[in-house]
């Protein structure tokens, strides 16, 4: 008895404490449907940081666990499993795909397709891959993102324009800018932008962008016909989504600085020149100052930026969300502002059962520009750094200024640079809206039946006025300041109509897509000059022009057992550019794409996710940049100054305008052979990508003979060009766990253009330093924009000889006969490596990028560095310190195309650095991101001018790009 007695007492006192037992519990997770391990899934105890990642083998253990918990299983492309613990020793869990996660939908021309259906070379870039920090453009989201598109902007003006290029130059007269396709909105082409707007995409704020789609091949862009020569960029804003409202507000600051700037002499060094090559009434000129006037220029600026939106539902049938959005940048050219005000609203109410989806987008932008004059960016490098900024004695607003007898400013002498910012105030608005109303109905006959119509405007218009002042030095005896006005409207009209059979027969599966789409462009500009008015010259100018694109389309996707799959895109445009008999363009293209990873021998292999073959062809034509109706004579009436007398009156005249009546479609032919991979569950992931574009009949403004037009050079169909070269992508996810995500991006692509036929030599490329002078050349066998340049000779110790050039035709000439063409302004190699790493609630990203194989024409030293130039015109002119190099005494037309100032601007630049802390749950529901960036961090390079990235690759009083930082604030609730 006493035995029975101590057992059951040990017993009762054993129960209790089991309660508070710590347990352990192992198992395999593995892929539902293959049986196949799931290496490094997440395994964590809910609520808890005590957790784990699964082995190699898809095996994990857990300790500390008690009964009730609830385990929480987890990996990238997988759908969550939670499962809770009640004693168990070992849980094997299978984790299911996640439709949502691994098909990713690709939005393209008049629909969408999964990524795992697309046959052409298509990438998409979503918000959680966009470049973050202060980002003021759209373009700006991918920059260094994509393999093969280049995005580089014009300079650091706040809010300034980007050239967008994918796989290179597409054209030598017409646009090579990619079409931009806003929520099915094609907009117009970049050159058709309102007077006063610095960047035609500013419209758009990058925080309202949902995803940004990259059409690159001609099976992918062929929908869209004529427009597409060049590329297409789909944008998607974000919609409407969940069943409660959630809220944004987000606000930075930033601060701008300049980094860089040209090199000229000091003042000191300016004086040690002025006294060794000078004679009296130079030293008399000679100043006591020594004024840096590019820092009297430039300062550093501030900038801020507030959104706020709204995302929920209202009722049971329509998706809403509502954003506002307010950009105010200064620039770091003094007196440089930039102010955006940005509303949008999406709405997507459904009825019928959802058969009937109706989407109405609505998107407002007004922006109010000041125009600090850029003529003092040219002015600052020139002026004598011996003057001071004010003389009391100065007529011009007490302003130092070079005076003749008259007490005007001398003729060709340079004006005080911080004057030109002081006395000219040029400013504009810009209103834009763009919108549209989508319908799509499943018909009820046949519901894989969709009928759709699509009615978009894109309207903007604007005002601007610039005056000067009579205070602006000048050489006029009668200055007394000058006043002009202006105000631009624009209307782009879309009118699309298609129908999308999409359905599902066993293994087969088909999509066809017909339409028709029209397409309208109207343009109305006013200027007035107060100068010309004075004068009894025509003052006031009005100039109205429209354009229209008539298209039919048609598209068939068919997919067999998910293995192979076939994409065949017709289209016709008919365009009123070009003469009645050539105006309708056929532009078809196919594609073929099979996903070995479907067949027997891949499938379910933990290794190989993903595996397709690409191969395509298409043809698309280009009329993008080209003028309206240049088959029809055209008259311009002669100014009030210029009417021919007939007797004792005067009568206006009109004068024709060149025309070419057999201008027809530039023609590109597009191949493409691509591979995409996704490997260990797609933590390793990309494509390779290889093409050929050859372009037929390519339009280019050349010379025709004498008497034969009524100019000296029209547009015309003269050549033919091939672009080709291989794209290469990585993605790596090196570390996944709970606490810990690391992800590197990389990219690199490889670019050849050449001219395969050109009967006639083309000079293009402007240089400033004389008068006509031009550097570059298109000429058969060569890269488009090729410099065309003398060879620079070089004395033993390997100085520049001045006048010294090789004969290269050997007949004691030298002249254009020796020039030889050396290099392009277009990279040959272009790399984007990015990396975001997430530690609990740190994020970390950082975006680089590289050139490889660009050179740019140093325009600013060969036109500012010769000896003779400063104290030509009796006035003083600093020199840039490549003199020093050189110890050129003059200008002269072959020195400015010496070879010697065609330098190798290859770079590498640290674009961008974000750290940034998440506080979860500030207040219920909430979550407050702080972050901090710097933008345009580091450059390096051997170029010796001031930037590398040089649009055109003609360096000449560019606005030089400042380092950024910023400091912002994300709240959502």
């Amino acid at each position: 008895m006493r035995t029975l007695f101590k057992s059951t007492l040990y017993l009762l006192l054993l129960l209790p404490m089991s309660f508070f037992a710590q347990n352990t519990v192992s198992g395999t997770v593995t892929e539902a449907g293959t049986d196949l391990p799931i290496p490094g899934a997440n395994v964590i105890v809910q609520g808890t940081s005590n957790g784990t990642t699964t082995d190699f083998d898809g095996n994990y253990t857990i300790d500390n666990i008690s009964e009730g918990d609830v385990l929480t299983f987890s990996f990238l492309g997988f759908a969550n499993q939670e499962i809770t613990y009640t004693g168990q020793s070992t849980i094997n869990v299978q984790l299911e795909e996640d439709s949502s996660a691994l098909e990713e939908v690709l939005v393209i021309g008049y629909g969408s397709v999964d990524k795992k259906d697309a046959t052409g070379a298509v990438q998409q870039v979503s918000t959680e891959d966009f470049n973050k920090g202060p980002i003021q453009t759209a373009g700006q989201l991918i920059t260094g993102k994509v393999p093969g598109v280049s995005v580089t902007s014009g300079g650091g003006a706040p809010g300034e324009g980007e050239t967008i290029n994918i796989r290179g130059q597409g054209s030598l007269s017409l646009t090579s800018s990619p079409l931009i396709v806003v929520d099915g909105i094609p907009l117009a082409n970049s050159d058709d932008n309102v007077g006063g707007s610095r960047n035609p995409l500013d419209f758009i704020n990058p925080n309202d962008i949902e995803s940004m789609t990259i059409l690159k091949d001609a099976s992918s862009t062929a929908i869209y016909g004529s427009r597409a020569a060049n590329g297409v960029i789909m944008i998607t804003t974000k919609k409407g989504k969940g069943n409660e409202f959630k809220f944004n507000l987000s606000s930075s600051t930033t601060v701008y600085t300049p980094t860089e700037y040209v090199d000229v002499m000091d003042g000191d060094q300016f004086r040690s020149l002025i006294n060794d090559i000078g004679n009296e009434n130079d030293l008399a000129r000679l100043g006591d100052a020594n004024t840096d006037w590019q820092k009297q220029i430039y300062n550093t600026s501030f900038g801020s930026e507030h959104n706020f939106s709204a995302t929920g539902r209202v009722g049971d049938f329509m998706p809403v969300r509502a954003s506002l959005g307010y950009t105010d940048q200064d620039g770091i050219l003094r007196g440089d502002n930039f102010t955006r005000t940005t509303a949008s609203v999406n709405l997507r109410p459904n009825f019928l059962e959802n058969d009937l989806r109706v989407e109405l987008n609505g998107r407002g932008m007004y922006t109010e520009n000041t125009f600090a004059n850029r003529d003092a960016i040219g002015s600052s490098v020139d002026f004598d750094p011996t003057q001071p900024i004010f003389d009391e004695n100065s007529p011009f607003g007490g302003y130092f200024t070079w005076l003749n007898a008259d007490n005007v400013q001398i003729n060709l002498a340079p004006t005080n640079p911080v004057a030109l910012l002081q006395f000219k105030d040029d400013t504009s608005e810009v209103r834009r809206f763009i919108g549209n109303a989508k319908v799509d109905y499943d018909l009820f006959f046949l519901p894989e039946l969709t009928a759709t119509v699509n009615a978009g405007l894109d309207k903007s218009n604007s005002n601007g006025r610039v005056f000067t002042s009579e205070q602006m030095p000048s050489a006029d005896l009668d200055w007394n300041g000058a006043y002009t006005s202006y105000s631009n409207e624009f209307t782009n009209k879309l009118f699309d109509a298609y129908l999308t059979y999409d359905n599902d027969f066993d293994l087969h599966s088909v999509n066809a897509v017909a339409g028709y789409s029209y397409q309208s462009f109207e343009n109305y500009s006013y200027s007035y000059d107060s100068e010309a008015a004075e004068d009894n010259l025509q003052a006031e100018f009005i100039d109205r022009n429209r354009s229209v694109l008539l298209s039919y389309f048609g598209r068939l996707n068919y997919n067999f057992d998910n293995r192979y799959l076939v994409t065949a895109t017709l289209r016709a445009d008919a365009s009123s550019k070009l003469n009645p008999d050539d105006q309708w363009g056929y532009f078809p293209s196919f594609a073929l794409a099979w996903n070995i990873n479907n067949e027997n021998f891949l499938r379910g292999s933990s290794l190989v996710n993903q595996l397709k073959l690409r191969l395509g062809y298409g043809e698309i034509g280009n009329v993008n940049g080209l003028g309206d109706y240049g088959f029809l004579t055209n008259y311009t009436g002669s100014r009030s100054d210029a009417n021919y007398q007939f007797g004792n009156q005067f009568y206006q005249t009109y004068r024709p305008s060149a025309i070419n009546e057999e201008l027809r479609w530039e023609v590109g032919k597009n191949y493409n052979l691509g591979l995409d991979y996704g490997l260990f569950n797609n933590r390793i992931n990309g494509s390779v990508n290889v093409y050929l574009k050859q372009t037929e009949d390519l339009i280019s403004f050349v010379t025709v003979d004498p008497l034969t037009n009524f100019s000296n050079a029209i547009d015309k169909n003269i050549g033919d060009m091939e672009n080709r070269g291989v794209e290469f992508e990585l993605n790596v996810i090196p570390v996944q766990t709970e606490n810990f995500n690391w992800s590197i991006g990389y990219n690199i692509s490889y670019n050849e253009n050449e001219i395969t036929n050109l009967p006639d030599e083309v000079q293009v490329g402007g240089i400033s330093g004389g008068t006509g002078n031009t550097i570059q050349l298109h000429k058969e066998g060569y890269s488009p924009f090729s410099y065309w340049v003398l060879k620079q000779v070089y004395d033993d110790s390997g100085r520049p000889i001045e006048g010294a050039y090789v004969d290269r035709n050997g007949d004691n000439l030298i002249n254009d006969e020796d020039k030889y063409l050396y290099k392009d302004p277009y990279a040959d190699l272009i790399m984007g490596l990015n990396t975001n790493i997430n530690y609990k609630n740190w994020d970390l990203s950082v975006v680089t990028r590289a050139n490889f194989g660009n050179y740019a024409y140093n325009n600013m030293a060969s036109s500012k560095a010769f000896e003779t130039r400063a104290t030509a015109n009796s006035i003083l002119r600093n020199l840039h310190t490549d003199y020093y190099n050189t110890g050129f005494v003059a200008t002269t037309e072959n020195n400015l195309v010496s070879d010697y100032y065609i330098q190798d601007a290859s770079f590498f630049k640290l674009d961008n650095i974000t750290l940034g802390y998440t506080l979860q749950e500030v207040f219920e529901g909430s979550s407050l991101r702080i972050y901090g960036s710097a933008l345009n961090v580091l450059t390096v390079t051997d170029y010796e001018g001031l930037d590398p990235e040089i649009s055109g690759g003609i360096d000449n009083n560019f606005y030089p790009r400042p380092r950024t930082f910023a400091l912002g604030a994300n709240l959502n609730f």
